[in-house]
């Protein structure tokens, strides 16, 4: 069984499963864990995975249109090591401290392989669904896809210096706050931009279509790509590039992209259902992240 069918098991039996992160009353919390041999590529700094992984978690708030509280880890290694746990715990504190949350401390234990399991809480009292799109609205994304593709690459050439850089992502907390007054639906990019639109399309009964053009790729991608199709793959089905894809309503485009204060890009438009999920009239593979899988899209 992968992770999809999995969580499509937990969601015949959990009524509130399917979403970003969990909400109960005003507060909304959620769970991830990362491992070394799917998530750190070799080269990854202890500093950078406590920020990556933390950050994770942050970004499910953000997707949900939610202030960040607070995060925890639980941290597990062959063996400890004081300067690679210190690192840890820095590098979360400070992603934690970008997006105005504080990392409050958690757990140690003996792991086969440095595995992480971080959460985090936030508040909101008008949360954001993958559920509302309707046809008619317009998709959004913030910033640029296809940079941890990009770092990959350079981790495998041995650029480690660039590679862990780009590994360390701003969570889009405060731009998901800003997005949520206007948003339809919204979720996070970690699993690649076709596979959201697909779990949005899912969750919502609609379908998209979208401009293969305007989809923002960032420079290290154009840089690295071994041609067009490559390009292609890296920006569209990578994943775990923790940016925001959204759906507002026509009208509202101007209005997010003044308030979310960084890059938005309008890549497409919602769709009835019966027409499919495309990009520039094809279809586009539900293909993405798959959290099983050591070599990044499936």
């Amino acid at each position: 069984m992968d992770e999809r069918t999995a969580l499509g098991l937990l969601a015949d039996e959990l009524d509130h499963a399917g979403d970003d992160a969990a909400v109960v009353g005003e507060q909304v919390l959620t769970i991830d864990m990362l491992h070394a041999s799917t998530d750190f590529p070799d080269g990854t700094t202890h500093y950078t995975a406590g920020w990556r992984a933390v950050g994770a978690s942050l970004s499910d708030l953000g997707a949900m249109g939610a202030d960040a509280t607070a995060a925890v880890a639980a941290y597990g290694v062959p063996g400890f090591d004081p300067e690679e746990l210190l690192a840890f715990v820095r590098g979360a504190s400070d992603v934690c401290e970008a997006v105005d949350a504080r990392y409050v401390g958690g757990d140690l234990d003996h792991h086969d392989e440095f595995t992480v399991s971080t959460a985090a809480i936030g508040r909101t009292d008008d949360p954001v669904w993958r559920s509302g799109a309707s046809p008619g609205d317009r998709v959004v994304v913030t910033g640029e896809l296809g940079r941890t593709a990009a770092a990959v690459r350079l981790f495998e050439r041995g650029a480690i210096e660039r590679g862990n850089d780009l590994f360390r992502f701003v969570p889009r907390v405060e731009t998901g706050r800003g997005i949520a007054p206007h948003a339809t639906a919204m979720m996070d990019s970690s699993d690649g931009l076709a596979r959201s639109l697909h779990q949005l399309a899912a969750a919502s009964d609609c379908g998209f279509a979208v401009d293969a053009d305007a989809v923002p790729v960032h420079d290290a991608v154009d840089e690295l790509a071994t041609d067009d199709e490559d390009r292609r793959s890296m920006g569209l089905y990578f994943g775990e590039d923790f940016e925001l894809v959204a759906t507002v309503p026509e009208s509202a485009v101007d209005r997010v992209e003044a308030a979310a204060g960084v890059p938005i890009t309008d890549i497409g438009a919602v769709t009835d259902p019966e027409a499919g999920i495309t990009i520039d009239g094809e279809r586009l593979p539900d293909r993405g992240y798959d959290h099983g899988d050591t070599n990044g899209d499936s």
